[in-house]
């Protein structure tokens, strides 16, 4: 469970983790700099299990693997929005990174609810609201590739 943080369509992976600092190789270090661009508070704010709700079209822009790892780092437990950018969608899977798609949820919930993820049913709750949103469930290849921490570590295990 945790607090979400809620931000519009077409947030593109140079908003996410921008480009002028992908010369940092720490992981921990580079989180620092997440979302910076669009909300300079939320690296110094972000806690384990915060959620980011979005609108459509979530992670465009260039390919790199970066922006789904700096939101894992910085403890986001999931990335909730109507529609991701494939790129962004398979990085995420790739590194262990959970994200589903719904319309209903990205539109309801608002910054600062907090939320409650069941990844098995796809079943998102609204605990400040008391509401709950469906999403597909996650199939049961890409809840292993989660559980494992992502493809080479899924890959390792088999």
């Amino acid at each position: 469970m945790g607090k979400a943080y809620k931000y519009g369509d077409n947030v593109d992976t140079d908003v996410i983790i921008p480009a002028r600092n992908l010369n940092i190789m720490d992981p921990v270090e580079l989180a620092t700099h997440a979302m910076e661009d669009i909300d300079a508070d939320f690296a110094n704010t972000v806690q384990s299990g915060d959620v980011i709700v979005a609108g459509k079209n979530f992670g465009s822009g260039s390919s790199r693997e970066h922006a789904p790892l700096v939101l894992k780092v910085s403890g986001v437990s999931a990335v909730i929005a109507p529609s991701f950018a494939r790129i962004f969608y398979r990085n995420a899977f790739n590194i262990g990174f959970p994200i589903l798609e719904s319309s209903e949820a990205a539109e309801k919930i608002d910054a600062g609810d907090e939320i409650e993820i069941d990844f098995k049913t796809g079943i998102i709750k609204n605990v400040t609201k008391g509401e709950n949103y469906e999403s597909q469930p996650l199939p049961e290849f890409m809840a292993n590739l989660i559980d494992k921490g992502g493809l080479v570590e899924y890959v390792k295990a088999k």
